[in-house]
């Protein structure tokens, strides 16, 4: 079985979405994500890293590059919907995507890159620890328009 790294083209969008509301147990619209992927497509700051395992979508997660302005701040990275599916898992799949995701972001000028995991996401937290994620001590602050 031949693990690889690509970003997700507009044919990829159901299965992506299947994988994450797998992982995620969420219910998202292929119509909409569709959508919103298309939108996006050309923007070289918005990208879908998939992991497939011979051709199958085994992993992903979103790569939001931020450019500043500001001195001290620099271009970063958020990552979200970081995910591996539940089968899938303790096969190191997650250890080749973040090797992956710093080349990527490292490749775009990234100085440092940011993520969230909710805090039931315990095992998760472990992988990110393990490639030299700290968790900081910050809120999340939400707010719906």
């Amino acid at each position: 079985m031949e693990l690889n790294f690509r970003f997700a083209k507009s044919e990829d969008i159901k299965e992506l979405i299947d994988v994450c509301n797998l992982c995620f147990e969420e219910n998202t619209d292929y119509d909409k994500a569709l959508r919103v992927f298309q939108d996006t497509y050309d923007d070289p700051n918005q990208l879908y890293l998939i992991g497939t395992l011979d051709g199958k979508i085994v992993a992903h997660t979103k790569i939001t590059i931020v450019p500043t302005l500001f001195d001290g701040m620099d271009t970063f990275a958020i990552l979200n919907h970081v995910c591996v599916l539940p089968e899938y898992r303790r096969h190191h799949i997650a250890d080749h995507m973040m090797d992956v995701i710093k080349k990527v972001c490292k490749e775009r000028g990234c100085v440092s890159i940011k993520l969230w995991s909710c805090n039931f996401r315990v095992p998760a937290h472990k992988c990110y620890m393990k490639h030299g994620f700290e968790a900081l001590d910050a809120k999340f602050f939400y707010f719906d328009c």
